[in-house]
């Protein structure tokens, strides 16, 4: 009997000494691939058709803000993605044109980002990359920009294990190639919203408008009327319409005379003489905060662009008849007028967004 008790005191020692080395021990946790999705928060905006083939996952989400923020995609490690695509200025850049990684400007005027999921006509100024995730790796081998090859950028992340984690988290396995790279860029791109600005406010019921702001409202909404001045609207809705305030067309809006194109916008794309001079619409959320305006970065103020429509119409070949109706009375617009339509283009400024924490830097 006393046998027994000695044989089952000294098993228990042992089971707490075990354990107890066991307690010490870090207790390494396998990294596995996490398929928690990431629910999109887009309010009132209608449900987005998202890439059946990508689906939005917290880790792929993370991964890919990871690689919009980190260096290593650039040669030297010398510029990130969001360099050139600010959240302060609603992921685009008040520069004319962006300066890449040898300090050499970019062409065109850069993009802001967000509310991509609503995109269906491609992306860039002249839609030359069909696909969000197509456009996520071009500017890393934009000699101009980012100036890498994917091959370096594979080697620079391969080598260090905090992304063979993310990427196992996300894909399952930690082998990263460009197309992985491609699609966590597309999913992070995809997260980023601006729904809340004022106006958005305004139709929830929640705000009022000023009266500077509301009659800026109504021009922005009323269309051109030549036959009578008075009940004249700035037209804008034509173009930037919908929740986006865009139209995921291309169109000349009147810039240039065709003796005065320097930039073939979408022709260089589709090769049709018809897209001469044609470029992305693009929204005007958030306009407020991301001067200068047009592809080109030709104006600085959004006083500048509400003239440019009152009474700097250009005609040319493909210029978009909608624009061309006015070119002879303008708008109509009063001094009164074009600050209240600046003042409602103001109302679409989302302080919601430019600092919302989930689209910050995850270093």
């Amino acid at each position: 009997m006393k046998l027994h008790k000695i044989f089952l005191v000294g098993f228990s020692l042992a089971l707490i000494i075990v354990a107890c080395k066991k307690d010490d021990e870090p207790v390494e946790i396998p990294i596995i691939k996490d398929e928690t999705p990431y629910v999109l928060e887009y309010g009132n905006f209608p449900p987005p058709t998202l890439p059946s083939d990508n689906a939005l996952t917290v880790q792929g989400v993370q991964l890919g803000k990871m690689l919009f923020y980190d260096k290593k995609l650039s040669e030297g490690e010398l510029q990130a993605c969001a360099d050139c695509h600010r959240q302060p200025d609603g992921f685009s850049d008040t520069l004319k044109f962006s300066l890449g990684v040898a300090e050499l400007p970019g062409k065109r005027q850069a993009m802001p980002i967000f509310n991509m999921a609503w995109h269906t006509n491609q992306f860039f100024w002249d839609g030359r990359a069909n696909l969000l995730r197509d456009q996520s790796l071009l500017p890393i081998q934009d000699e101009l920009e980012m100036d890498e090859t994917l091959e370096d950028v594979i080697t620079k992340l391969s080598a260090e294990q905090t992304y063979r984690d993310q990427f196992t988290r996300a894909f399952g396995t930690a082998e990263i190639t460009s197309e992985k790279i491609s699609l966590a860029m597309e999913q992070f791109m995809l997260s980023i919203i601006s729904n809340d600005a004022k106006y958005d406010k305004f139709l929830a019921g929640n705000v009022q408008l000023t009266e500077s702001e509301e009659r800026g409202r109504v021009l922005f909404f009323q269309e051109y009327n030549p036959f009578f001045p008075d009940d004249s609207g700035a037209d804008c809705a034509h173009c930037h319409g919908g929740d986006n305030f865009e139209n995921d067309l291309y169109m000349n809006n009147g810039l240039d005379t065709d003796a005065e194109f320097l930039d073939m916008g979408r022709e260089a794309v589709t090769m049709d003489a018809a897209d001469r001079a044609k470029f992305k619409v693009p929204t005007l959320r958030n306009i407020e905060v991301t001067p200068p305006y047009m592809h080109d970065g030709r104006f600085q103020t959004l006083e500048e662009v509400v003239n440019h429509y009152n009474e700097g119409i250009k005609e040319s070949s493909t210029a978009d008849q909608t624009v061309l109706n006015t070119k002879d009375t303008g708008l109509f617009l009063t001094e009164q007028d074009k600050e209240d339509l600046v003042n409602f283009l103001k109302t679409l400024t989302d302080q919601t967004f430019l600092n919302n924490e989930e689209y910050q830097s995850p270093f």
